[in-house]
């Protein structure tokens, strides 16, 4: 399937990947890259055979595989990328740093992987907290995070998995609902744009 990067293809693209993530990771990048695939062609692209079709499924796959690109950095390197490239963090981010993948990725897409389209960007800028009225790629990425086949098993996944497809709103609400859950639990802080993305996801409970 063909990448939307300016500067490489997809085979090079995995081998940058290979080399910048673990194992695990590369494989969950892979699983969302080809679920969030599936519930864009299940949401509106199922015909895939015009050329706006097969875009969109491009804008997907590519938004996929590189969501996590800055996961598994280095404290230090990423540190350095962040000010290197100008990447402004929240005071929430500075004092909780697994929230800042998300932000410096959509930033490593673009200068590492030669990614420009705006929108598989924003893509991977939300695929963690997601926001109100997410896009429909924004919110397969971020769905695509949640529920793909690699995941550890939770009790909430088979509902989701089985809701997705036919409501995706609900699914991104029960997905949200589920993280605030999960970060209580331990006793982890919420982004604020989690908080808004529930408040507007509920009407579709």
């Amino acid at each position: 399937m063909d990448v939307l990067s300016e500067k490489y293809t997809e085979e090079e693209i995995l081998k940058k990947l290979r080399k910048k993530l673990d194992e695990r990771r590369y494989i969950h990048s892979i699983g969302v890259a080809h679920t969030a695939v599936s519930l864009m062609m299940a949401h509106g692209h199922a015909q895939v055979a015009e050329d706006k079709g097969l875009n969109e499924i491009c804008l997907a796959y590519t938004a996929g595989l590189l969501h996590d690109c800055a996961k598994c950095l280095e404290d230090e390197e990423r540190d350095r990328l962040c000010e290197k490239y100008h990447v402004e963090l929240t005071q929430m981010e500075k004092d909780h740093s697994f929230l800042i993948h998300a932000k410096l990725g959509a930033v490593l897409a673009k200068e590492k992987y030669g990614v420009t389209d705006p929108q598989i960007l924003s893509a991977i800028r939300y695929h963690t907290t997601g926001y109100p009225n997410m896009t429909l790629l924004e919110a397969c990425v971020f769905a695509a995070d949640f529920i793909e086949p690699n995941r550890k098993m939770l009790d909430c996944l088979p509902e989701i998995r089985t809701v997705i497809y036919r409501d995706l709103p609900k699914a991104i609400y029960l997905i949200l609902k589920q993280t605030l859950v999960h970060l209580e639990h331990r006793n982890q802080p919420v982004d604020e744009n989690s908080l808004k993305a529930i408040e507007f996801y509920k009407q579709f409970a």
